[in-house]
């Protein structure tokens, strides 16, 4: 399917990753969507202190078809038949689909975009383990049936959040932290002494082209893949139809940032992890750095300010570390950067 039109950007906005500190997703759920107001784009806040079920790979596991999943002490696992983790999984993921509602519900004005995050195929393969404690990533049959699994469970993921949220244009975040060495074949095997082999480039993409048809087919507005900066295969992305590519910016080459000014200036996204919050006690970096550390590349590139409007500005990594305040703070930080970018778009 080909990629949909995307609606013009207009200006900078600001997201964060998903993952957030505390057990509480009503706070959560208010901090986010006060914080990030329109033209912002809120999320459904990930809780990963909660435990069981509430990291990214359980959420994500608790959607997969026909594919169940447990713990076990070398981490989930896919079983024959549902059990009490599965369920955990199932609850959390509601618990916070139906605070979302009641939230949103009691909005005068409730924004127009929201976002949800998914663990990708090829990540979800390599975290989840077969019935003989090796990794799925070890075999094609399960890698392309984990990735069939999650394409077939993630419409009934987003008729909810959109019950939830009446009218809000869905944002799907596709999150790869494992791609770099899935695709380098640097994964241990379950044992330790050697490695998985390398998951070939095109089998990657198609992974990806598979379940991004399934999110547009249940009508997300904007698909974006997640990767970290090293080894980042920006080209692969592109390919498998995605809208955009989100990366922290922090150590970025000049041959990776001149692939990014390609994508955008194909018409694609770039969401710029352009805020380092990697140690969670230190002093946020001023605006005008941070709005620097984009500016410049952006400049030496070629690239016209008016095409800052391609950007949603980001942490370079998830919050979960973090106090609530100073997650909260880091939200305000990114809607000041958005803010100071916009007004170089301004000229």
């Amino acid at each position: 399917m080909a990629a949909a039109t995307l609606p013009d950007p207009g200006q900078v906005t600001a997201t964060a990753l998903g993952p957030w500190p505390g057990e509480d997703p009503l706070e959560a759920t208010r901090i986010v969507r006060g914080e990030l107001g329109s033209p912002h784009l809120p999320f459904l806040a990930e809780l990963p202190d909660r435990g069981v079920g509430s990291d990214a790979l359980g959420r994500t596991a608790s959607l997969l078809v026909e594919l169940a999943v447990d713990v076990q002490p070398y981490g989930w696992r896919i079983v024959d038949r549902p059990g009490k983790d599965l369920m955990r999984a199932r609850s959390a993921l509601a618990t916070d689909i139906n605070v979302l509602a009641d939230v949103v519900g009691a909005e005068d004005t409730p924004g127009t975009d929201l976002k949800i995050q998914l663990r990708g195929p090829l990540s979800l393969a390599a975290g989840l383990h077969l019935h003989n404690g090796e990794r799925a990533l070890i075999d094609y049959g399960a890698r392309r049936d984990v990735a069939a699994s999650l394409a077939a469970g993630v419409g009934s993921y987003l008729k909810r959040v959109a019950s939830a949220a009446p009218g809000a244009r869905l944002v799907v975040q596709i999150d790869e932290p494992e791609i770099a060495s899935v695709l380098a074949g640097t994964i241990p095997t379950s044992s330790g002494y050697r490695t998985l082999r390398s998951v070939p480039g095109g089998e990657a993409t198609e992974a990806w082209r598979l379940v991004i048809d399934a999110l547009r087919d249940a009508g997300a507005v904007e698909i974006v893949v997640s990767v970290s900066e090293i080894e980042a295969p920006f080209d692969r992305i592109l390919a498998s139809g995605a809208d955009g590519i989100a990366v922290p910016l922090r150590a970025l080459t000049s041959r990776q940032w001149e692939q990014l000014a390609g994508a955008v200036e194909g018409g694609k996204r770039l969401w710029a992890g352009a805020l380092d919050v990697a140690t969670p006690a230190a002093a946020l970096p001023r605006v005008a750095d941070v709005v620097e550390t984009v500016w410049r590349p952006w400049r030496q590139l070629g690239l016209p300010a008016s095409t800052l409007g391609a950007l949603r500005v980001t942490p370079s990594e998830g919050l979960a570390q973090h106090s609530p305040s100073s997650a909260t703070a880091v939200l305000t930080r990114l809607t000041q950067v958005a803010d100071g970018l916009n007004q170089l778009a301004l000229g």
